[in-house]
């Protein structure tokens, strides 16, 4: 039995196998429809979701399984005081797989060291998000052709941002991959991150404070939110949280092959106006990442389709 806890949990061939995977299921999608019929998915979100919990369930109901669990912590004993231990001890009885996303970090992994189940990590607090991750991915080699030889431009809120974490964790196992890191002093990429995952892995980046400064040198331009769940002071979110916003103009200085994701959801740093510009991939990303936790959830239950 495996979990998913971090991108690292996969080496860079299973990712591509599973990418590869995702690109089946979405080719031939009648293949799939009845792959996890009888299986249970539950989904134990102690934090707001929208994208990341329907499309977990979206992907199982089409795998032809179903789905059990709550979207808010006050809906489950959690609210009684009951630990995340003895939850998943219980929702091991109940389903076959998990998808859990929680506001403390570590707290999935707690789960899988009780649980009898697959656990998947749908987001815990400020640390990882390993399944955007996969959308990221699968996104990224679709529009570049690989995932090498690019270089990638990470903008906003990189200090709180598990997204781009978990991102930049899958993308230095790659050949000649470079980042650019933009965002004001106060909401910097933590300096394990620089020291430990891009120093340790000799992977080139800079960090600039200008968005216009970097983005005529990008193949990709990830932007997030500044996340006002994860401030102390709403004075300083206010502050921070209109000092990047991406939009059509500032686009003019970057190549006709860049592409523009965000894990969504989006506040005003992207402005609506670049919707409409070819190189908008964010919703299409989305997209992927139904196709991507598809070929998760046959592959942590190792189920084999012909």
């Amino acid at each position: 039995m495996r979990h998913l806890m971090n991108p690292l949990d996969l080496s860079v061939e299973e990712l591509e196998n599973m990418m590869d995977l995702a690109c089946d299921i979405e080719a031939h999608p009648d293949k799939y429809a009845h792959a996890c019929a009888g299986k249970k998915l539950a989904t134990l979100f102690y934090e707001p979701s929208t994208r990341t919990r329907l499309s977990f369930e979206s992907a199982m109901l089409s795998l032809g399984g179903s789905v059990l669990g709550f979207a808010d912590a006050d809906s489950s004993s959690a609210a009684k005081g009951e630990t995340v231990a003895d939850t998943i001890r219980v929702i091991s009885s109940y389903a076959d797989i998990c998808a859990m996303r929680h506001p403390k970090e570590g707290a999935p992994k707690v789960a899988s060291l009780y649980s009898k189940i697959p656990v998947i990590n749908a987001g815990d607090g400020g640390h990882q998000h390993p399944t955007q991750t996969l959308a990221d991915l699968l996104t990224i080699r679709k529009l570049k052709g690989g995932l090498g030889n690019l270089t990638i431009g990470l903008c906003g809120d990189l200090k709180f941002g598990r997204t781009v974490h978990s991102l930049i964790n899958a993308l230095v196992r790659y050949e000649n991959i470079r980042f650019v890191l933009i965002s004001p002093e106060e909401l910097r990429l933590p300096s394990y991150i620089r020291e430990d995952v891009l120093a340790a892995n000799n992977v080139p980046y800079k960090e600039v404070i200008r968005l216009e400064e970097a983005i005529p040198e990008l193949d990709i331009l990830y932007m997030t939110r500044v996340q006002r769940e994860r401030f102390f002071n709403e004075e300083e979110y206010i502050r921070m949280k209109d000092f990047y916003v991406l939009n059509n103009e500032k686009l003019e200085a970057a190549k006709e092959d860049m592409y523009i994701l965000h894990p969504l959801p989006r506040v005003n740093e992207i402005a609506v106006e670049v919707d409409n510009d070819p190189r908008a991939a964010y919703f299409i990303q989305a997209k992927n990442g139904v196709y991507m936790r598809m070929a998760l959830i046959l592959t942590l239950l190792e189920v084999k389709v012909c």
